[in-house]
């Protein structure tokens, strides 16, 4: 009689002739037990009965019965605008259970869309780590998150796979100063804001408005008046921005005032915009039209005088580099032609100043002769000619 040890998947099974065979009772996963020892022990029916064991090692093969499980039935990342690209964003891990070969795990970017342009554009997965990278300098004023899909595909025959969802969150930075709306800053006009005279205390004025695209702490705005004709007239709200006198108007108060305001955001570093606002205190339209008029003339005075400033500078300058390179031309041609008749194997001939007397030591030449040479550069030639003084007569050589 044979028997074998309990709490194994397997039983044993009498044949003819004292065989036993071992056979399994219940499916076999390699993941739970990978391997089994069952003691097998046979004994007689003698008096006292005699018996002897053997130990058997089963090992259990694997097979690609498990599909990668990653660690997070979904991811969520945060980067931060304005990255470098190809900077390490987060890593995705999955794991099988399977054994070797087949536990083998690859991470596959699926194909999609962000905006009609495919995510393979965005971020990119490595293969063996999971690590994902991305691809762009992300804006968050463009695009705030988006969300694509990896593959954990395991290398068995045939592969199995898991998929799973990542989002990425795009964190905002103080990349953009405020944009002031209004007042809009126009070039070639003078907008101003009529207060009277009469005006009291608190008289609201105008309002600053501004927006920040950034966003969070980014766009929290605040208002300082930073210049003003009069500082004892005016103040800026700090949060609405909104302009209002602190006195009463008087008489002495000058027509035009001319304000300053700053905008500055909440970010680190702040940044800042600055808008300029015309303020006409006057009780008619016509004293504004004529102060105003006034100073769009001066404006369009200077700018005139400034135009032509600089032509008068640029064609003086012109001017003199022109003179510079016609005396410079000269003084190189001059230089060239005095160096060609020095290399020159032309006879020197003597020159004489005018009126020159040469008496031969003799003094039989009373009479002054004037002398004129005339040479040639190419036929190695001189002709020379002799006049006398009061005399037609002339000889030639």
């Amino acid at each position: 009689m044979c028997f074998m040890s309990d709490n194994v998947p397997f039983e044993l099974r009498a044949s003819s002739n004292n065989f036993y065979t071992l056979v399994t009772d219940s499916d076999l996963d390699r993941e739970k037990a990978s391997e089994y020892n069952i003691t097998v022990t046979c004994s007689d029916e003698g008096v006292p009965s005699l018996s002897s064991s053997v130990t058997l090692t089963l090992q259990i093969s694997d097979v690609n019965d498990n599909a990668p499980v990653f660690e997070r039935s979904s991811y969520e990342a945060y980067i931060v605008e304005n990255n470098t690209p190809g900077l390490s964003i987060f890593t995705v891990k999955a794991t099988d259970a399977d054994w070797n070969q087949n536990a083998r795990v690859s991470y596959i970017l699926e194909d999609s869309s962000v905006n009609g342009v495919p995510v393979s554009s965005y971020v990119s997965v490595s293969a063996d780590s999971g690590v994902i990278h991305a691809v762009r300098s992300f804006d968050y004023e463009q695009i705030k998150d988006f969300h694509f899909r990896v593959k954990a595909q395991d290398g068995g025959s045939p592969p199995l796979s898991s998929n799973v969802t990542v989002k990425i969150m795009i964190q905002d930075q103080n990349d953009n100063p405020p944009q002031v709306l209004y007042p809009v800053q126009t070039g070639g006009s003078l907008v101003a804001e009529m207060v009277p005279r009469s005006a009291d205390v608190g008289y609201l004025v105008t309002k600053v408005v501004a927006v920040d695209v950034d966003s969070g702490q980014n766009a929290w705005l605040s208002y300082k008046l930073q210049k003003a004709t009069d500082r004892a007239l005016f103040e800026v709200g700090l949060q609405n921005g909104e302009i209002r006198t602190i006195r009463q108007v008087t008489d002495k108060d000058a027509v035009k005032q001319r304000l300053t305001v700053i905008v500055e955001d909440n970010g680190q570093p702040s940044r800042s915009a600055t808008v300029i606002v015309n303020v006409a205190v006057a009780d008619s339209f016509p004293e504004v039209l004529s102060e105003f008029t006034e100073l769009t003339h001066d404006k369009e005075y200077n700018d005139n005088l400034t135009f032509y400033l600089v032509l008068a500078l640029a064609v003086v300058s012109f001017l003199f580099i022109t003179c510079l390179v016609v005396i410079i031309s000269v003084k190189i041609y001059r230089w060239r032609q005095s160096r060609i008749l020095y290399h020159s194997n032309l006879p020197v001939i003597p020159y004489y100043p005018p009126r020159y007397s040469d008496t031969l030591g003799t003094g039989t030449l009373p009479h002054v002769y004037n002398y004129e040479v005339c040479r040639t550069t190419d036929s190695r030639k001189s002709d020379c000619k002799f006049g006398r003084a009061g005399s037609q007569n002339v000889i030639f050589f």
